[in-house]
């Protein structure tokens, strides 16, 4: 029992990585930038805020990436099936692409920010370098699969964690203050500005449509595909009569010793259902068939194992891919929770970290609401080595949201255009609005401002759909949300939408 259970736990470790993957997009300069910000200017007071956000966040993920799992699609695929009218799947893909080049903008300019902090490199040729690492960490992806490109991008995540939070151990908060900071209150209309924009970067269109696909590649293949039998499907738990006929007569042993015969068409058992089935019983022989299974003797005894070969066992192949669908699904979900709550938990922790670092330390600092500003506040409080652990872990942070956030793009171009472009192609092309904002010398910290306000027009664009979707019963047939499931998908929808208008408005208004 005790080999069978930590067995059982590394399948279930094996199946983890998208949701990390996905989550990179929660630590994203954008996030460090208003974090840092909320900390410096109000103390605790949004430590709420970033708690609220990252809870929201975990039942978003988490149907973003059932729905990868169960349909084998991805968000952005099964809107293009939905969608049929073509003028108005091309319009849905033009807003999906433009919020997918804001997100590449805000990164593209964190990475190049990091580099200029780090070794003086000028912000255009950084933003060059940033897309040019992001290129080859994409080729990864397109070369070698799945799993090493969450493997890398994994690793630039555990760099983000240490960069951002290592601060703290030298300027620790204080644990009442910060305690208190989780009771919701707002201090003025600036800090109702700061708390939506936390909201808003932190709960991103691109990581719902980028979480989905994740959830597919690595899962999808495995639920998706149905393999068509010879014959009529069988009912749960019931073998039609047409493949086993057990009746006594010598027609019935006709059918019988056909069966040993397995069709091109017969569903393959699972590796697993072949090996619980080695256990059972001696694989029959060609043209054979062993006699603890299939005696077909005219006696009673026959009759009896003909009336109970009619209800296989689990462990019988022949029931192995009606039976092992359901199971792999929900095995999926499990593992799914449990990354998507790792992850969510790693990108709270590390935000919060930095919401902590700035009220700590930066308390009433000028500058802070920059990342340049950011660091030289914290090379001056706490030392030059935790400001350029910062400036690591914001050059890992661009480097590895900038890849996430491509990746999405070309997902929601193939999946809504249905047009294939390769990743590294699109990398180029969504390269150039980036490049082009760095080469004519725009604050970069204005262009971090308005890529998040473009961010609050796609949110309700990705989230409507996704809670609608997950809720039919053809879509995700049995494991559609439950009411609670819907009900806090709407209210989690429906308070960052309206505080995304809120952003949109006090952003606008000059506040």
């Amino acid at each position: 029992m005790e080999r069978r259970t930590h067995t059982g736990n590394a399948r279930l470790i094996a199946l983890l990585g998208p949701a990390l993957v996905a989550g990179v997009a929660y630590l994203d300069p954008g996030n460090v930038a208003v974090n840092m910000s909320a900390g410096a200017q109000f103390g605790y007071l949004l430590v709420w805020v970033v708690v609220l956000a990252n809870a929201m966040a975990w039942l978003i993920q988490y149907l973003s990436a059932k729905l990868g799992v169960v349909t084998g699609r991805s968000l952005a695929q099964t809107l293009g099936r939905r969608i049929r009218n073509p003028w108005a799947r091309r319009a849905y893909w033009v807003q999906a692409e433009l919020i997918a080049m804001a997100t590449d903008i805000a990164e593209i300019i964190g990475g190049a920010v990091a580099l200029w902090l780090l070794f003086d490199i000028p912000l255009l040729v950084g933003g060059l370098i940033t897309g040019a690492v992001s290129m080859v960490l994409l080729a990864v992806k397109s070369h070698s699969g799945a799993r090493p490109f969450e493997a890398v991008i994994i690793a630039l995540l555990a760099i983000i964690s240490i960069g951002f939070t290592v601060g703290l151990f030298i300027g620790p908060p204080d644990p009442a203050e910060a305690a208190s900071g989780l009771l919701p209150r707002f201090e003025g209309t600036q800090s109702v500005l700061l708390a939506a924009s936390i909201l808003g970067a932190t709960v991103m269109p691109h990581a719902i449509y980028a979480h989905s696909a994740l959830a597919r590649d690595r899962f999808g293949g495995d639920v998706s595909a149905t393999p068509a039998p010879a014959t009529t499907v069988p009912s749960r738990g019931r073998i039609a009569e047409t493949r086993h006929n057990h009746h006594e007569n010598a027609a019935s042993q006709q059918k019988g010793r056909a069966s040993e015969h397995q069709t091109p068409d017969d569903p393959p058992a699972a590796p697993e259902e072949r090996a619980a089935t080695s256990e059972v019983t001696t694989a029959p022989r060609r043209g054979t068939i062993t006699e603890t299974r299939h005696n077909h003797r005219e006696n009673a005894a026959s009759q009896q194992k003909g009336r109970a070969s009619e209800h296989p066992a689990p462990d019988d192949p022949a029931a192995a891919p009606l039976a092992s669908r359901p199971r792999l699904i929900r095995r999926l979900l499990r593992a799914t929770r449990l990354d998507v709550t790792i992850a969510l938990v790693i990108a709270g922790t590390v935000n919060l970290a930095i919401l902590l670092l700035g009220a700590a330390n930066l308390p009433g600092v000028e500058g802070t609401d920059s990342l340049e500003g950011a660091h030289a506040a914290l090379s001056a409080g706490l030392g030059p080595v935790i400001a350029t652990l910062f400036a690591v872990g914001l050059l890992a942070s661009g480097l590895a949201s900038t890849s996430v956030g491509a990746y999405a793009g070309a997902e929601i171009m193939q999946g809504l255009l249905r047009i294939r472009l390769p990743l590294l192609a699109r990398r180029l092309i969504t390269l150039i609005p980036a490049i082009v904002i760095l080469a004519v010398g725009f604050d970069p910290t204005q262009a971090l401002v308005l890529s998040q306000v473009a961010l609050s027009f796609g949110i309700p664009f990705a989230l409507i759909p996704l809670v609608v979707l997950t809720t039919q019963r053809r879509t995700l047939g049995e494991h559609r949300n439950r009411w609670w499931t819907t009900a806090l998908g709407w209210a989690s929808s429906a308070f960052l939408i309206a505080l995304n208008v809120v952003l949109l408005v006090l952003t606008f208004a000059g506040v």
